[in-house]
């Protein structure tokens, strides 16, 4: 999914003009060895993220169908099975539409940096408030771990991120501007 201000759009600047977005720092700009270090750092934090909570579902549902008769048990695990994979391509189309809408208007890298911010301040309280879903949603937790499986490799397996292509052109507008300036003395 190329966007219009792609990593082929050429920018110019010093490294002092390039602005440090989260968890790529400067290296997204030149998308050299480092920038793909960081993106595979991520990918992988991202795949034990998932492996970890895929078999905390499964115990988790195992745990709780275990004392089921064998037949409700085989019925609602072959159901939850579908579901599973249901949710699976769900997560990864969800993702993808919100990565689209997310290059059509991406955020500026200040808008980058305080929604990160913002995301640090709120993450631990939501994880508290959220525990006890987790008992809720134990019938369905296997296509809960499903869905968040998709949308993670989706996320973790685009081209480029809107984060990026928002400083890009973060960069763009800052250099006509700053062109435009010096045209007027």
């Amino acid at each position: 999914m190329a966007s219009r201000a792609s990593s082929e759009a050429p920018t110019h600047g010093t490294s002092a003009d390039i602005p440090a977005l989260p968890k790529l720092g400067r290296t997204w700009y030149k998308r050299g060895a480092l920038y793909w270090l960081c993106r595979a750092r991520t990918t992988t934090f991202l795949i034990i993220l998932m492996v970890v909570v895929s078999v905390f579902a499964l115990e988790l549902y195992g745990g709780f169908t275990s004392e089921w008769s064998p037949t409700v048990r085989l019925v609602w695990n072959w159901a939850t099975g579908v579901a599973s994979c249901g949710a699976l391509v769900w997560g990864w189309v969800q993702q993808r539409r919100e990565h689209h809408k997310a290059l059509l208007d991406p955020p500026t890298p200040a808008q980058t940096i305080q929604a990160k911010r913002d995301h640090n301040r709120q993450a631990p309280g939501r994880a508290f408030a959220n525990r006890w879903m987790v008992l809720l949603l134990v019938p369905v937790l296997p296509a809960v771990a499903a869905y968040t499986v998709g949308w993670l490799t989706a996320w973790t397996t685009v081209r480029e991120y809107p984060s990026e292509v928002g400083a890009r052109r973060f960069l763009e507008s800052a250099h006509q501007l700053s062109g435009d300036h010096k045209r007027l003395r």
